[in-house]
């Protein structure tokens, strides 16, 4: 009989510990916002910066051409879409 109040007893000292743990790991309102904000720029810098780099390299050409802005700029969205991907997935 007593075996079995220690074999509970070391099973409710061992929950104990295991939600407290996860009370203390829980994330804390600025943790989900800097990890939000960290998700919208992985998203977004590599649009922009495709943006950027084909209206430059349009601008280098003769006429008027949006080829490599809009092909820059569905790289730089298929780009971004991996990185939130990869951050997600770790």
């Amino acid at each position: 009989m007593m075996n079995n109040q220690q074999l509970l007893k070391k099973k409710i000292e061992s929950q104990i510990k295991r939600i407290k743990k996860a009370e203390h790991d829980r994330p804390n309102l600025l943790s989900q916002t800097v990890y939000i904000g960290t998700l919208g720029l992985v998203m977004v810098l590599p649009v922009i910066g495709g943006v950027y780099l084909g209206h430059w390299l349009d601008g280098m050409l003769d006429g008027y051409s949006t080829r490599w802005t809009l092909s820059l700029l569905f790289t730089g969205l298929v780009v971004g879409i991996f990185n939130v991907y990869f951050l997600i997935k770790d």
